[in-house]
């Protein structure tokens, strides 16, 4: 037998969280097939396996956290001669096995009962219970694929509704189906406020629970913690972005086709950011008790959304790539991140933070600072507006919001002001001819 543990994904993880199960009890592994996704404050990863052989138990549940080093499952490694089971106390004993009671999964659960199918009492894992409670299956209705017939997660969750007996579907309230998941991270399923049989799920009225995922939970209690330690200061700068969208349209087809990577206007502005910190360095830093840590390197961390969560992967040393380096930085991590497929490296050491909430319509917002940054940046949306010129005429103009909230313990308003002014020179400073690479 061997133990899978739970991995070190980085210096400064200590724990992580069991998002999902890939492989069930009585599955054949293969090495270095992925046995688990883990979710960290940093990052999702899958836990790859060491062995040959067949998964025999799943120490940890799905959504439980553990410290690093703990051990999650065990292997039946192949060619090993399976040591004999021991047996636990019955389903009444006053001293369940502490093992199925954390168990993740039905086909771990060990028992001296005769095996679900053979028409005496059947035993289900609290994970499935649970899962059956919650969307108002009656589990005696549901065929088991697992060991010995007995009904797994994988169950529950393909069981349709349509398939109870007519009965049972009239005596039913609406049923909401689960929904696809949308994140290998994280499932983010509607709890359906149904009963059927003795399995009830209680919800009040015209309210779905939604269970918080672990990613949520962890975006919760960074967002919180960002907002109680850094006092949040704001400010608003209106550019004028026309000739900014001239070298775009002019560009963007050739680009295109050139470089295989859209050309869109996040890289420009990231630019434009990237060279107001080389002039204001005491934005790209941080709070640190005693001292402010001005860093050296410029990081840029890019927001991006998924379905299901906020991941903020990072473009390191981006003060060393041109737009066509930022444009395929921006691109590449967008794609890994909507998939679940950043590294921990992805996701580190950001000096700055660079939100392109105009992506969704936006023209006004107030972010929360990326701690423990200095400062976070909204580029919002490109809108055209009529503007009055120097000369006191009027003339359609391409006009955009960008946004900043800082860390006021860090930074003044007058600082603040002058980088705002850096960045608003900069992308104004733009034309048809700028450079790309």
């Amino acid at each position: 037998m061997a133990e899978v543990r739970m991995p070190k994904l980085g210096e400064s993880v200590t724990e992580g969280t069991i998002g999902r199960w890939l492989k069930q009890v009585g599955d054949q592994v293969a090495k270095y097939e992925p046995l688990a996704e883990v979710v960290t404050d940093k990052v999702s990863a899958e836990i790859p396996s060491d062995f040959v052989g067949v998964l025999t138990e799943i120490l940890v549940g799905e959504d439980q956290t553990v410290k690093v080093g703990t051990p999650l499952a065990i292997i039946e490694v192949a060619g090993e001669v399976a040591a004999p089971e021991s047996k636990v106390a019955p389903a009444d004993s006053a001293a369940p096995s502490t093992l199925a009671s954390t168990q993740a999964d039905t086909t771990f659960v060990r028992s001296e009962e005769p095996e679900v199918g053979t028409g005496t009492k059947a035993r289900y894992s609290p994970a499935v219970m649970k899962m059956a409670q919650e969307r108002g299956i009656d589990l005696s209705q549901v065929p088991g694929s697992g060991l010995g017939g007995r009904v797994t997660r994988k169950d529950v969750e393909n069981w349709q509704p349509q398939a109870l007996p007519p009965a049972a579907v009239r005596s039913a309230p609406d049923v909401m189906p689960r929904q696809p998941e949308v994140s290998p991270a994280a499932a983010f399923t509607p709890v359906a406020a149904v009963a059927t049989g003795a399995s009830t799920a209680q919800t009040d009225e015209g309210v779905q629970r939604v269970p918080v995922t672990p990613i949520r939970k962890t975006i919760a209690r960074r967002m919180v913690e960002s907002k109680h330690q850094a006092p949040h200061a704001w400010m608003m700068m209106e550019v004028d972005a026309t000739p900014l969208v001239r070298l775009r349209e002019k560009q963007k087809a050739a680009f295109k086709a050139k470089e295989g990577v859209d050309l869109t206007f996040l890289p420009f502005f990231i630019q434009a950011a990237v060279g107001a910190l080389k002039e204001f360095p005491i934005v790209n830093s941080e709070w640190a008790q005693d001292d402010i840590l001005v860093k050296n390197d410029v990081h840029i961390s890019i927001a991006v959304a998924t379905p299901d969560a906020l991941a903020v992967p990072v473009i390191h040393h981006a003060d060393r790539l041109s737009i066509f380096g930022l444009a395929k930085a921006v691109q590449d991590l967008a794609q890994r991140a909507r998939v679940g497929k950043l590294t921990l490296a992805d996701v580190q050491g950001g000096t700055f933070t660079v939100n392109n909430t105009g992506a969704f319509g936006s023209i006004l917002s107030q972010p929360i600072i990326n701690a423990p940054q200095a400062a976070i940046l909204s580029v919002e949306a490109i809108v055209k507006r009529p503007i009055v010129q120097a000369d006191d005429s009027i003339a359609i103009r391409s006009m955009v919001n960008l946004c900043m909230s800082l860390d006021h313990r860090i930074l003044d308003g007058w600082v603040a002001g002058q980088f705002m002014k850096s960045i608003k020179q900069r992308v104004e400073s733009y034309t048809v001819d700028s450079p790309l690479y």
